[in-house]
């Protein structure tokens, strides 16, 4: 998801996405000209998915407020099965189908589309890793974790990314969820959890 409050990472080319590790290693992406609209940093990304090691390889996942496709794009590169992307941006979105023409994978989906929509709709089903990251001024990270809860989103032990505001109060998951890992960086708070319905600890 794009960050209007995080700095730009020294190793990233202004405008341009890079892909850190996996097949597409050191890819250069296109970003959409959207206004405060950047990937999340590739030094959290690095850390993200080091803690996901175990779990990418073959795994279904949905990048819900896409914005750059970063956190989806980086997942296929390392050896995702599929990623859904959701983004509300018709030129997020745009910009993100070409950049998937450009690395020819047939496996991903982008659906421009609201993300609570998304959730509510059949097409919201069974993914193994969520990546959550939406726009830090948006606070809905609450909402959307008790919509997360309520909708049967989650594969059998799925794993939930949330990145939010570090100057925010912490988030207050649903009853039962756990956070597994938890860093901070920069003004950047994230945290990998894993959901109640998974029985998980």
């Amino acid at each position: 998801m794009a960050k209007r409050t995080a700095k730009s990472d020294k190793k990233s080319q202004p405008g341009r996405l890079r892909i850190v590790a996996g097949i597409w290693r050191s890819r250069l992406l296109e970003i959409a000209n959207v206004p405060g609209l950047r990937p999340t940093s590739e030094r959290i990304r690095e850390t993200l998915f080091n803690w996901l090691a175990p779990r990418i390889d073959g795994a279904r996942c949905l990048d819900l407020f896409a914005g750059s496709g970063a956190l989806g794009l980086e997942a296929l590169s390392r050896g995702a099965a599929e990623t859904v992307f959701v983004e509300k941006s018709h030129t997020a979105a745009r910009v993100l189908s070409r950049n998937i023409a450009t690395l020819g994978t047939v496996d991903a989906t982008v659906c421009n589309v609201d993300a609570f929509e998304f959730l509510r709709s059949e097409a919201a089903r069974d993914f193994d890793i969520v990546f959550l990251d939406p726009p830090f001024g948006a606070d809905m990270l609450d909402d959307l974790c008790r919509l997360l809860d309520e909708v049967p989103v989650f594969a059998s032990g799925a794993q939930v990314y949330l990145e939010e505001d570090r100057a925010r109060p912490e988030l207050i998951l649903p009853q039962g969820w756990q956070v597994m890992k938890s860093r901070n960086a920069g003004n950047v708070r994230y945290s990998l959890v894993t959901p109640d319905n998974q029985g998980l600890c």
